[in-house]
């Protein structure tokens, strides 16, 4: 099990770090906010970054919720089952959210690989190049999808053995 709490330590790593483009993202706006109305100048390459720093930042912060368990749950199904309802509950969502994540991961690699390929670029008047927003939705569809199989398999031994504990992240 040694490799799903590798895994998990990765998420949260990653999680932790991705969250400081929050103050890279809150910077840029201040900047434009400032330019836009305090001086009459607004600028030509805030509204792209903003939205690419904040867009990468969703995509790329979804393993480090499901970790700290922070995705939208009905809890009231789940509080009313016993350990192993719960374990088998939780299976069958992260066997849906493994297919969503594989199919979404498959997709990303292949739009990253399209816009490298074409040097495909934006429409905005700098031109930024599209692949680093489309390499964020794929990094970020695997994370989540290997932290789903971590949980998935979890749910199958807590399924199996419900006063078994599976580690979690060392913090």
């Amino acid at each position: 099990m040694r490799i799903l709490r590798v895994i998990t330590n990765l998420n949260v790593m990653i999680g932790q770090l991705v969250s400081l483009l929050i103050w890279a993202g809150i910077v840029v706006l201040c900047f434009e906010v400032v330019a836009r109305y305090g001086f009459g100048q607004p600028t030509l390459w805030a509204h792209g970054y903003t939205q690419r720093i904040f867009g990468s930042y969703f995509v790329l912060i979804g393993a480090y919720t499901l970790i700290r368990k922070d995705h939208v749950r009905v809890d009231i199904v789940l509080n009313a089952a016993g350990p192993r309802g719960r374990a088998l509950l939780d299976l069958m969502n992260y066997l849906f959210l493994i297919l969503w994540g594989v199919v979404l991961t498959r997709e990303g690699w292949l739009f990253v690989l399209d816009a490298w390929q074409f040097n495909e670029m934006d429409d905005s008047a700098l031109g930024h190049p599209m692949w680093p927003p489309k390499l964020a939705l794929f990094l970020g569809s695997l994370l989540i999808t290997l932290q789903g199989i971590v949980y998935a398999i979890e749910a199958i031994v807590t399924f199996f053995n419900p006063a078994a504990t599976v580690e979690g992240p060392v913090q």
